[in-house]
């Protein structure tokens, strides 16, 4: 996935202070972050759309764990550990589309979609098996904005909670309604690039526009840099950046400037713009007139960062817009290449001994918001 954020900070007089070197080079700080962060926090797993109906269910990573996201009888959603209670054998591998229980492909133990252990073969011949204490280990699960989100910690605040006015910024460009577009999927941990960077020098490069006049060209041939914006919030940012008016020497940069045009649900005064939010920690999401990019930075190594994510539009788009939509993928995949080598530079460079971080630009302030969240959650774990 492209991760590109292009922003102006316009209320940030300080801008904050970046995180010291070691909090991306120290493997004792990513066991900390696991704990501290990733276990804590709301994790995008997938969109509805890839839970159809009732018994589709898949598999995602969460913080070290592996969570079951299913789609129950009544049309809600259900999450458990993807583990049997029997002997731990791992219970979906690949997602499924229906079936009215959970079986172990191991004994057979049978869980209702609920999480609920309904059997086992043989049941008389295990001594002391109390099917109510056995169900499926429970994880909380929710909707927003029609993507799917888990979270390890059965007292955090609801995500919608925590992220109140992002629905009614962009909520018209989301939605259950959403269709995918390709066969990339949020939850395809296996599937996913990933870039040689600590997780959070991705997170960091998408949250500021300030490497965009150097690094990328043509999205300033294509986007207005001093009209960048930035609004922060608690848990989220929210950015936007209108299109520039003069046409660019890039053909198919012009091409798209000439052909954008809005999805069914948007509306003239979002042609012309394009948003992008990250709901704290690592859910990063591109508002385009024509599609919706949603994708995560999962760690897979302390330098390591696996992005998966998906692209969605909704239907009854114009053919107008269905080919702006594949240019404008096209020029995104241009920027992520640039920014794989960025972010790849910058984990390099963050490893030399004695380097610290210098200040922060005012363009950077989504950065230094960044970085006080997870000085916040680490803690005394970084004493």
């Amino acid at each position: 996935m492209h991760p590109e954020a292009t922003t102006t900070a316009t209320a940030q007089d300080v801008p904050g202070q970046a995180l010291p070197a070691r909090y991306y080079t120290d493997p004792a700080t990513a066991a900390a972050e696991t704990r501290h962060i990733f276990a804590r926090s709301w994790q995008l797993v997938c969109h509805e759309s890839d839970l159809p109906g009732p018994g589709a269910r898949l598999a995602a990573t969460v913080a070290d764990r592996e969570v079951l996201v299913v789609r129950t009888e009544d049309g809600g959603l259900a999450g458990h550990l993807n583990v049997c209670r029997h002997r731990g054998t791992r219970l979906v591998a690949a997602p499924e589309s229906s079936g009215k229980a959970i079986r172990c492909p191991y004994h057979g133990w049978t869980y209702k979609l609920d999480g609920r252990l309904v059997g086992a073969p043989e049941a008389r011949q295990i001594p002391c098996l109390d099917k109510p204490a056995l169900g499926l280990f429970p994880v909380r699960v929710e909707s927003f904005l029609g993507f799917v989100f888990a979270n390890l910690d059965p007292d955090a605040v609801p995500l919608a909670e925590q992220c109140a006015g992002l629905a009614e910024a962009v909520g018209h460009y989301a939605g259950t309604d959403l269709v995918p577009v390709g066969r990339s999927r949020i939850h395809d941990l296996a599937g996913a690039e990933v870039q040689e960077a600590n997780w959070k020098v991705a997170v960091d490069n998408y949250l500021e526009g300030y490497h965009v006049p150097v690094a990328h060209p043509g999205l300033m041939r294509l986007l207005d840099y001093q009209g960048y914006t930035s609004e922060i919030d608690e848990s989220y940012v929210l950015f936007a950046s209108p299109l520039r008016d003069k046409p660019s020497s890039n053909w198919a940069e012009r091409l798209y400037q000439r052909l954008a045009s809005p999805m069914p649900g948007l509306t003239e005064a979002d042609r012309r713009i394009w948003r992008y939010a990250v709901i704290y920690p690592n859910t990063l999401i591109d508002f385009y007139p024509d599609h919706v990019l949603a994708w995560t930075a999962i760690p897979t190594a302390v330098d390591r960062v696996a992005v998966p994510g998906a692209f969605y539009t909704r239907r009854g788009t114009s053919a107008r817009t269905r080919l702006a939509r594949r240019l404008n993928i096209h020029i995104g995949w241009i920027t992520n290449d640039e920014d794989a080598e960025l972010v790849s530079r910058v984990q390099k460079g963050l490893g030399t001994p004695g380097f610290e971080p210098g200040p922060l630009s005012r363009r950077e302030a989504a950065v230094g918001w960044f970085a006080d969240r997870v000085r916040t959650d680490l803690g005394g774990a970084m004493l």
